[in-house]
C-alpha cells in the first residue's frame, strides 16, 4: 500500500513538472518569436548601432576679415574633454561629481548642470565637458580610460578674438547651444545637437549660418565600455564661408582710441559711408573680452569672469551704438528743419523765426542759451538757436514732428545686420501714453520735443542714417557691415572667388535707399548751416580742419539722472564730409561728458584725422571755397 502511494505521488509530481516545463517553453518560445521575428530589426539595428557609432567633427567656422583682408576673427585647433552619454546613462551620475571636479579642476556645479543635460539626451550623443583641455587634462583622462570610459580627448576648432576688445560688440562671439535654445522649434529645425557651437551675438549671430559650415562625422566601431576599437569611414567637414566686412580697421583703432580719452569712457562712435550706408567703424565702450565666453567658459575663473561682465553696471555687452537710447539734444534739430521745409511750415526763402531768449508756455519760461533776434534757418542751424526750433514745433504742431519722425523712419530698426537692435522712442510712440494719463497732449511737451528732449530717445545708429542721408541727396541707406562672403567648395560659383549672398537668393540683399524728398535748394540751406556749426564760427569751430571741411551739429542734451545725482549731460556730435561732397559720415556720444561741442565733437575730429591720414598719406586736401558758405 505504501508502494502504491509513493508510486502515485511521484507519477503528479512528474506529471507537474511536465506541465510548468511545458508552459515556461510556451512563454520562452513566445518571447523568442517577438525579439527575432516581430522586433528582430529594431534590435539588430540597436546592437549595430551599439557597436558602431557616428562621432561628428566640428567644422571650422569661416573666419572675419576688415575691408582691406585684415583678419578680426579666425579659429585654431584645441584640444577638448569630451563626455558621452552613452555609458553615462549606465551609472550613477553622482559617483562622478567629485571625481571629474578634481580631475580636471572644475566647479562641482558645473560638473552637475553638465551631467544632468547630457542624461536628458538622447543616445550616443556627445557634448564638451573641459574646453582647452591641458597637458594634466589630457593625462589624466587618458589614465582613467578603464574607469570613466564616457571621457574622450578631441581636437576640436576653437574660435579666437585676437582683437580682444576691440570690434567685441560689432564681431559678438560664439558659444555652446543652450538647452532652451534646442527645446524651441527654430533650433530644432535646423537639426542642432547638443554640444554644437553657435554664433551668441554680433556678426557671429547674424551670419551664423554661412559662417558656421557643415560638420563631417568619423564612423567608428566601440567595444561594450564604448572605446573605439576601428575606424570605418571618415566624412571631412565643410569649413564655414569666411565673411568680409566694411568695417576699416584703421579707422575702428582710431574710435577706440578716442572713446579711450573721453572724460567718461562711455559712449559710442560710428563711422559709415553715407554714399551705400558701409559701416567703416562701430566702437561702443566699455566693451568686453570675446575670448573670455569661448575660451575660458568652463573654468572658474572664466566663469567668475563672465558673471561680473553681467553685473557691471557700466553695462559692458550692452552695444550703446545699436541699443542705447539717449535724448539727441540739438542734433534732433537737423531732421525737425528738414521736416519743417516739406511741410511749408517755412520755405529756404522766408525761413526767420524769432528767438525771443526762450518761450513762456503757461507760466513756465524756457529759455534759449542766447538772444539771436530772427534768424534765418542756417544761421539757427549753425548757432544752435533753441528759441528758434521752440517756436518752429509750435508752428509744426505734434502731428508735423510725427510726421517728420516717419519720414525718418525713427519709428522704425534701421535694419542694420546686428541682433537685438532697439527702436528709438519718440513722440510718436508717447503720445498715446501721454493724452491717456494726462488727459491731452501740452505745447510744453512740444517745445521740450523741438530739441530733443523729455519724449525723444534716440539710437545713435538711427542719428547717424538720418543725418548723412542730407549731404547725398536725401538717399538713407540702410547701415550694413557686410561686403562680401568667400566661396568655398559647392557654395557659391566656383569660378568666382567671392559673392554678395543675395546673387545666391540668401535673402541678405542691401536694399534701395529711402529717398527723403528735398530740392537743391533745401539740401543746399541745410549743408550751409551745418558747414558753419564747424567752419563758420558755429558751436564746434575748435575742431576746423583747413581744406577739409566738415559739416556736422552739436548736440548737449540732459538725461534722467540729473535732477537727482547731479550727473553730466550727454554730448553729441553728427557729422558728414566733405560738406559738399561727402565721402565718411562720424557720430560721437560720450555719455554724461557735458557740452557736445567739447567733448563728442573732437572725438569725431580725431576719426576725420586717422580718415585723411590713411587717404592721403597725411597731407590734407586743398578744397575750393565756394559761394554756398
Amino acid at each position: 500500500m505504501k508502494l502504491n502511494d509513493y508510486s502515485q505521488n511521484l507519477g503528479i509530481r512528474i506529471g507537474t513538472i511536465h506541465v510548468l516545463a511545458f508552459i515556461f517553453l510556451t512563454i520562452l518560445g513566445v518571447r523568442l518569436y517577438y525579439l527575432q521575428v516581430m522586433r528582430g530589426s529594431y534590435y539588430s539595428e540597436r546592437a549595430e548601432n551599439q557597436r558602431i557609432r557616428l562621432i561628428p567633427i566640428p567644422a571650422p567656422r569661416g573666419a572675419i576679415f576688415d575691408r582691406n583682408g585684415k583678419i578680426l576673427v579666425d579659429s585654431r585647433s584645441t584640444y577638448n574633454v569630451t563626455l558621452s552619454n552613452e555609458p553615462i546613462k549606465k551609472i550613477n551620475v553622482n559617483d562622478r561629481i567629485e571625481d571629474y571636479a578634481r580631475g580636471l579642476n572644475l566647479e562641482p556645479q558645473f560638473v552637475v548642470e553638465r551631467l544632468n543635460f547630457i542624461k536628458k539626451q538622447p543616445e550616443f550623443e556627445t557634448m564638451v565637458l573641459k574646453e582647452n583641455a591641458t597637458i594634466q587634462d589630457i593625462a589624466w583622462v587618458e589614465s582613467h580610460t578603464l574607469e570613466y570610459p564616457e571621457l574622450r580627448i578631441e581636437l576640436q576648432p576653437q574660435r579666437i578674438y585676437p582683437l580682444g576688445t576691440i570690434l567685441a560688440h560689432v564681431l559678438g562671439y560664439v558659444g555652446e547651444i543652450s538647452p532652451k535654445q534646442l527645446e524651441s522649434e527654430e533650433y530644432r529645425a535646423k537639426g542642432f545637437r547638443p554640444g554644437d557651437i553657435i554664433g551668441k551675438g554680433g556678426l557671429e549671430q547674424y551670419y551664423d549660418e554661412f559662417l558656421r559650415g557643415r560638420p563631417g562625422y568619423r564612423k567608428v566601431i566601440v567595444d561594450s565600455r564604448g572605446r573605439v576599437q576601428d575606424e570605418i569611414e571618415v566624412v571631412p567637414p565643410q569649413a564655414g564661408q569666411d565673411l568680409t566686412t566694411t568695417i576699416d580697421l584703421d579707422l575702428q583703432n582710431a574710435a577706440e582710441e578716442q572713446l579711450a580719452k573721453s572724460v567718461t569712457k562711455r559712449g559710442t562712435i560710428i563711422s559709415t559711408d553715407p554714399n551705400n550706408g558701409e559701416i567703416l567703424a562701430m566702437a561702443s565702450l566699455p566693451s568686453f573680452d570675446p575670448n573670455i565666453f569661448v575660451q575660458s567658459s568652463t573654468k572658474p575663473e572664466g566663469r567668475r569672469q563672465i558673471a561680473a561682465y553681467w553685473q557691471d553696471e557700466s553695462r559692458p555687452l550692452y552695444n550703446r551704438a545699436i541699443q542705447g537710447r539717449y535724448p539727441p539734444g540739438s542734433t534732433w534739430k537737423i531732421p525737425e528743419s528738414v521736416g519743417a521745409l516739406q511741410q511749408g511750415v517755412i520755405t529756404v526763402k522766408d525761413s526767420n523765426v524769432a528767438c525771443g531768449g526762450g518761450i513762456t508756455i503757461g507760466n513756465k519760461f524756457t529759455r534759449c542759451m542766447g538772444s539771436h533776434g530772427s534768424p534765418p534757418l542756417s544761421y539757427a542751424i549753425t548757432k544752435s538757436c533753441d528759441g528758434y526750433y521752440y517756436r518752429l514745433a509750435l508752428k509744426m504742431k505734434i502731428e508735423g514732428l510725427i510726421e517728420m519722425i516717419e519720414m525718418f523712419d525713427y519709428d522704425k530698426q534701421t535694419g542694420v545686420d546686428l541682433p537685438n537692435e532697439k527702436v528709438s522712442q519718440t513722440p510718436k510712440s508717447w503720445k498715446p501714453i501721454i493724452e491717456k494719463r494726462e488727459g491731452k497732449w501740452s505745447d510744453i511737451r512740444t517745445v521740450y520735443a523741438s530739441i530733443g528732449q523729455d519724449t525723444v530717445v534716440v539710437t545713435p545708429i538711427s542719428m547717424l542714417r538720418a543725418i548723412s542721408s542730407i549731404g547725398v541727396k536725401g538717399k538713407m541707406y540702410v547701415p550694413h557691415f557686410l561686403k562680401e562672403f568667400k566661396s568655398i567648395g559647392s557654395i557659391g560659383d566656383p569660378n568666382d572667388s567671392s559673392f554678395i549672398p543675395e546673387r545666391l537668393g540668401f535673402g541678405f540683399q542691401h536694399p534701395e535707399p529711402k529717398i527723403i524728398p528735398m530740392t537743391a535748394e533745401q539740401e543746399e540751406v541745410m549743408v550751409k548751416g551745418m558747414w558753419g556749426v564747424v567752419n563758420g564760427g558755429g558751436t564746434a569751430g575748435s575742431i576746423r580742419i583747413p581744406g577739409f571741411e566738415i559739416a556736422g551739429k552739436t548736440g548737449t542734451a540732459q538725461n534722467s539722472s540729473l535732477n537727482s545725482g547731479g550727473a553730466k549731460d550727454h554730448a553729441w556730435f553728427v557729422s558728414f564730409a566733405p560738406a559738399y561732397k561727402p565721402e565718411i559720415a562720424v557720430i560721437a556720444l560720450i555719455e554724461n561728458s557735458g557740452f557736445g561741442g567739447s567733448h563728442a565733437a573732437p572725438a569725431v575730429k580725431g576719426v576725420y584725422e586717422a580718415y585723411l591720414a590713411k587717404r592721403n598719406g597725411g597731407v590734407l586736401p586743398v578744397v575750393e571755397e565756394t559761394a554756398k558758405k
